[in-house]
């Protein structure tokens, strides 16, 4: 099954995180931020991986989720 564009919305956001930390948290501001990016984040908290619908921090899974994330990216960007 390929990526969607909604799958890929919610990696970006989930890329924004600089380092896998429960410490650093993210904000969407509705009114800056893409539709898109605003439906990812809405999404990532349904599904358990951040702490408000508009960004927050990671929960225990997205801090998982992001350091797949950030492996994955780093493989499919090596040379």
């Amino acid at each position: 099954m390929p990526f969607s564009p909604e799958h890929l919305a919610e990696l970006n956001l989930l890329s924004l995180f600089k380092s896998p930390s429960l410490q650093e948290g993210i904000k969407v501001h509705s009114q800056e931020a893409s539709p898109e990016v605003v439906s990812a984040a809405e999404r990532l908290y349904q599904k358990g991986l951040i702490t408000q619908k508009d960004g927050g921090y990671l929960t225990d899974l997205g801090f998982e989720t992001v350091e797949h994330t950030q492996k994955l990216l780093g493989i499919l960007t090596s040379d």
